[in-house]
Formats: C-alpha cells, sequence, structure tokens
C-alpha cells in the first residue's frame, strides 16, 4: 500500500499522531484561557477585532403623561479592540542523535514542544489579565508593597471579592459560582476551612475545569504552578533588610465574559517538522531536522468590573 506524504515529509497519519500529542501535551495547561469568551478572528480580515459593548439603560420612573409621546433615549456603546500575535518555537536535532537515540526523539520532542505551547500561552493570557485595574489587597492592605507576613488569602477574602462582582454586577457562570485562579501555596490555607468542599465530592454531578481542586461560598478553585506571583514585591516582615521583600501572590476571581480568547482562523496550534534533507543548500550534508509550533492568537479584557485579582501573602 502506497503511503502519501505532506510536504513536510510527514506521512499524513503520522503528522495527525503528533498533532494530536502535541494537543494532548498543552490542553492540560490551559488553565488561564478556558474562561475566556471564545470570538475567532477570521482569516484575511486583518489582525485586529473588535468587541462592541452596549451601556445599561438607566431605570426609568418618570410616569408617562396620557396621550405625549415621551422623549425616549439613545444607546450608548464602546469599542474594545484586539490585535492577535503570533507564537511559536522549534527544536534543531541532527542525523546522528536520531540514529543514536535510544528513545523516540520525535515523540518526546512533540510532548516537550506541547508542555511548551501550553505553558507559553497560558502565560500570555495572564500577563493580559493582570494588566486589569480592580484590586483587592489582603487584610485592609492599600498597595503591594504593604502586603506582609500573615496577609494570606483567606475565607473573608473570598467573601469579600464575591460581594464585589455583585456589586459590579458580574454575571456568574452557569451553574451559579465564580471562579478563582490559584496556586497551590494559597489554597494550603483555604482548605483547612470546615467550609470548602473538595472536587472530588461533586465531580459526579459537575463537569470540572482543567486543574480544579475544589469550592467554597460561590467560588470554584482551579490551581496551577503558573498563577501569578509578584516575586520580592511586598513588604519587608522585620523592617531591617535581612529577610528582604516578600513574595506576593495574586489570586485572579473572574466572572462570566470577563475576558475574551481570540483565535486566529486557520492558525490553530499546529505541530511542524523539517526532516533531514528537507533544507536543500542550507543543510548540504543533510545533517539536520527541526521539530516545532505555532499559532495565532491574544487575549483582552471585555469588561474590568467583571473581575479582580487579590493580591496576598501566603502561609509558611
Amino acid at each position: 500500500m502506497t503511503q502519501s506524504t505532506n510536504t513536510a515529509g510527514l506521512s499524513v497519519q503520522m503528522k495527525t499522531y503528533y498533532d494530536r500529542t502535541l494537543l494532548v501535551r498543552a490542553l492540560p495547561l490551559l488553565v488561564h484561557a478556558q474562561f475566556g469568551q471564545t470570538r475567532p478572528l477570521s482569516k484575511r480580515n486583518g489582525k485586529t477585532i473588535e468587541f462592541r459593548r452596549f451601556a445599561s439603560l438607566a431605570a426609568n420612573v418618570t410616569p408617562l403623561t396620557e396621550g405625549a409621546t415621551p422623549a425616549g433615549g439613545n444607546l450608548t456603546s464602546s469599542a474594545i479592540t484586539a490585535t492577535v500575535n503570533q507564537y511559536g518555537d522549534f527544536i534543531e536535532g541532527s542525523d546522528l542523535l536520531d540514529l543514536t537515540a535510544i528513545d523516540p526523539i520525535l515523540t518526546e520532542t512533540a510532548q516537550l514542544l506541547g508542555e511548551q505551547a501550553g505553558l507559553s500561552t497560558d502565560q500570555v493570557v495572564r500577563e493580559i489579565l493582570h494588566a486589569g485595574t480592580t484590586v483587592q489587597y489582603a487584610n485592609g492592605r492599600t498597595s503591594r508593597g504593604t502586603i506582609t507576613t500573615g496577609d494570606n488569602l483567606t475565607v473573608t477574602e473570598v467573601r469579600k471579592a464575591v460581594r464585589t462582582l455583585k456589586n459590579n454586577k458580574a454575571r456568574t457562570l452557569p451553574d451559579g459560582t465564580y471562579v478563582a485562579i490559584v496556586a497551590p501555596n494559597t489554597t494550603y490555607t483555604l482548605q483547612s476551612d470546615p467550609e470548602w468542599r473538595e472536587a472530588a465530592k461533586y465531580a459526579g454531578s459537575t463537569q470540572l475545569f482543567n486543574g480544579e481542586i475544589g469550592q467554597i461560598y460561590g467560588v470554584r478553585f482551579v490551581e496551577t504552578t503558573e498563577a501569578k506571583v509578584f516575586a520580592a514585591e511586598g513588604a519587608d516582615p522585620d523592617g531591617t533588610g535581612a529577610l528582604g521583600p516578600i513574595d506576593v501572590y495574586s489570586t485572579l476571581v473572574l466572572g462570566a465574559d470577563a475576558y475574551g480568547i481570540i483565535p486566529l482562523e486557520g492558525q490553530n496550534l499546529e505541530f511542524i517538522f523539517k526532516p533531514v534533507g528537507s533544507a536543500g543548500s542550507a543543510d548540504p550534508l543533510n545533517q539536520r531536522w527541526t521539530s516545532g509550533w505555532k499559532l495565532a492568537f491574544t487575549a483582552k479584557i471585555l469588561n474590568d468590573l467583571f473581575m479582580l485579582r487579590i493580591e496576598h501573602a501566603v502561609a509558611n
């Protein structure tokens, strides 16, 4: 049976396998991107997408006058734009490595590149979300630089965040909850509260998010080692400089439609393999191959009031 090959030199079946390997390794790491409103940008329509948001109408409690047409009102809209960027990386290997390696190099590189793609995508979204301006400093502190030892994320801080989102009219997820993205060092304190519910106890009735570990007071918590940490940006605990400023952790608390994820149509996460001999005169002795990934997307905060971050310390 003749096996068809694509222009990169891999069989179609093999490329499908490696694409799948790449995605399997990448998807579990996409924690920050999973709660955004996905709005693909159609190809051949430029690099910028525009979101339009209409302002809510104020209540009108003025009685109508019999037989008289009221003045009426007008719609007010604002535009939010986002521009997609291209991301990617590759690994270069030699023909000798391919011939002498004990492990299957192409499979290993596809797995490593998948992890890198997921990590890179997650960090891009994370940094965009942390440009938000709605901030809650733990324990009544007034700035990041005043956060000190003991200013941990507590149930009280979670309830304050929920109150803020409700007052901002932030919609919940379909199940009536908000979601928080936290670091493992953060959840250590929360999990000792008697109101904490482990995800395993409700997994049978609720579809869990990537990284979901539990919930408390109407907030579902998703844990990731890639949660934002502002290294050495807190206060100096003893004031002498001996310990130095502490790390400040950020917990994102999100309502529905707080931000958008904008992939470019036709450039989803792609695995690209260039075999030995494909480089022509650039590789005259057929010694090198490359394996890489590429995608184009961006993220954008759509409503700052529908999300906030709690900046806090963590327990030792």
